[in-house]
């Protein structure tokens, strides 16, 4: 069994789903295991990653919009840790809430998604981030 490792960096715009099926394919196209799992992990306590529909753009609208309600901004007034700003604490409560890591099967140097899956990392904060994702993947 082989084992390798990487980083891909992302470059936010605030809050929403980004899509990153395709960087995440090509880091795997370049290396040599073509059977066995990826391990996607985020690095960040304020982004997560989900897998996601990818065809119909309501659903992760309808997603980001659920967020907002379940764990809303605030200040001082709704949470203890609000150092870096009102959208903090919610970014911290939200990634929680949908994940720092993800395990999908590879088969013949390909994610094994579904026909309308897609891999996304959730910027959870106002401003614009830069986000890395460590990747591990294991097989043959």
């Amino acid at each position: 069994m082989k084992q390798v490792t990487g980083i891909l960096s992302f470059q936010t715009h605030g809050p929403g789903l980004v899509p990153i099926t395709d960087p995440v394919e090509g880091w795997l196209s370049g290396e040599t295991v073509r059977t066995g799992l990826l391990t996607l992990f985020c690095q960040h306590t304020s982004a997560s990653l989900t897998i996601q529909e990818n065809a119909d753009p309501d659903v992760l609208l309808d997603l980001q919009d659920s967020f907002t309600r379940l764990a809303p901004h605030g200040g001082a007034e709704r949470y203890r840790h609000h150092a870096e700003g009102e959208d903090d604490m919610a970014g911290h409560i939200r990634t929680v809430l949908s994940g720092v890591h993800l395990s999908i099967p590879v088969a013949k140097g390909r994610l094994m998604l579904g026909t309308w899956q897609g891999v996304y990392l959730w910027e959870h904060r106002d401003a614009p981030r830069q986000r890395r994702i460590a990747l591990h993947l294991s097989g043959d």
